[in-house]
């Protein structure tokens, strides 16, 4: 942290990335100096026994000052908000969370002159008219999902803040994320998490998606890293401040289930493609992050196999007792 007396607060820290990336700042900066906050009033003792945790709503903006107030707040990682397939069931609330949420952080941070704020935003921003394959940095903006439209809005409104107020504002847009540690929140890109839950449980799994749908996806490890190195970051460096692409990996939905096969070969998978696929076949299929590994030097460590790999070990230690035998 810039200045010691100065602490890191994590909106959302009980979802996909925020339960993963509060352990891994508490690691940095000491359990004191990382306040984990979410909507929901409990917590793991895991998050609440290495630091302090608070119930937040983003919406409730007096309520995200006083917190910010009462922990002196230096910098936030503002990670609340309503994932793609969700969105689509609640357009109403997805506009509200993710876009009032935003502007609350936003404002908080800059009556308080604070350092940093961290906002993740998403390959959603693009739509069908947006070149699929190695998608550039610079491109069309026309999503067709609520989720991506707010995640444009987002994006512009950052930039608004950066250049009106001089507030340091930075992101990645995330592709797909995979993680062993939390269950999938809503996205489109779940699937990919949950094949493994069922790989290991079932031996089956039921996919929203078609076979040949490809998206591009990370590793937790990966997406926590690219952010915390984007955050530290020179600003000089920085050309996009808060919409790097990023990716690491792209595959197919029967590519990902081929790999698991590998090493469940009696894995079985059927396609019922839902709601979701008109969501995915308006996203990249490969993207173009050479910005992010010029500006801050941007390199991702796993590739399908090894994640794949990592994701059964960690899963099977954590589900022993839930697997169905035989």
């Amino acid at each position: 942290m810039a200045e010691k007396t100065k602490r890191i607060l994590v909106t959302g820290a009980l979802g996909q990335i925020g339960s993963e990336l509060v352990h891994r700042l508490r690691e940095m900066y000491g359990g004191d100096g990382v306040v984990a906050s979410d909507m929901r009033d409990r917590a793991p003792a895991a998050m609440t026994d290495s630091g302090p945790f608070e119930h937040l709503d983003v919406l409730d903006a007096e309520g995200l000052a006083a917190l910010c107030r009462q922990y002196e707040i230096g910098q936030v990682y503002h990670l609340a908000a309503i994932l793609s397939g969700v969105g689509e069931l609640k357009p109403d609330l997805a506009y509200n969370v993710n876009m009032t949420g935003l502007k609350n952080v936003l404002d908080v941070a800059k009556e308080m002159k604070m350092s940093r704020v961290m906002v993740p935003s998403s390959i959603a921003v693009f739509g069908p008219s947006t070149p699929r394959d190695n998608t550039p940095q610079e491109t069309l903006l026309r999503p067709i999902s609520m989720y991506g439209v707010t995640k444009v809005g987002g994006e512009l409104l950052c930039d608004y803040y950066w250049q009106k107020y001089g507030l340091d504002v930075r992101g990645v847009r995330y592709p797909g994320l995979i993680s062993h540690t939390t269950l999938p929140g809503g996205g489109t890109t779940d699937y990919a998490v949950a094949i493994y839950y069922d790989a290991i449980l079932k031996g089956s799994f039921e996919c929203f998606v078609s076979e040949d749908t490809v998206l591009p996806m990370m590793y937790m490890p990966d997406a926590l890293r690219a952010l915390i190195e984007l955050a530290q970051a020179p600003s000089q460096n920085l050309r996009y401040r808060n919409a790097y692409n990023l990716t690491a990996l792209s595959f197919s939905a029967g590519e990902l289930a081929s790999c698991i096969q590998e090493r469940i070969p009696d894995f079985k998978i059927i396609y019922k493609p839902d709601y979701h696929q008109e969501i995915a076949d308006s996203w990249p299929r490969s993207i173009d992050d050479s910005a992010a590994a010029a500006d801050w030097n941007w390199a991702p460590e796993y590739d399908l196999g090894k994640m794949t790999d990592d994701m059964l070990a960690e899963l099977r230690k954590r589900l022993k007792d839930e697997v169905v035998s035989g």
